[in-house]
């Protein structure tokens, strides 16, 4: 018979005493409002949510297959608030102290009809 390893006795110390960072309910109301009226105007087709060490991303796609068009990332900074970024391949288009700061840059400018 094989033997039996625990996944958590595997763990490293380091990652076993981190907190791990996630959307609360009122930042993922923002990004799929977000979402939604982007999908209605057909710019964006897919999106996903994925959780690194110390770091919620939201990740939104164009094409299923393809790389993500932008990555908006929550980031827990030890002793202080959480930063949000907004990413664009490997560039960063802007960081925040809010969410709703940092979904700025995706507001148009109004124009003139």
């Amino acid at each position: 018979m094989g033997q039996l390893h625990r996944l958590r006795d595997r763990k490293s110390p380091a990652n076993r005493t981190s907190k791990a960072t996630y959307f609360d309910r009122s930042e993922l109301n923002l990004l799929l409002s977000l979402y939604s009226r982007r999908v209605m105007n057909g710019e964006w087709r897919d999106y996903a949510i994925d959780q690194q060490a110390g770091a919620a991303l939201f990740s939104i796609y164009r094409h299923s297959l393809d790389r993500p068009l932008y990555s908006i990332a929550k980031r827990m900074i030890q002793g202080r608030e959480p930063e949000y970024q907004v990413w664009r391949g490997g560039e960063r288009l802007t960081s925040a102290p809010s969410l709703d700061q940092a979904l700025a840059v995706f507001r148009s400018p109004l124009s003139v009809v």
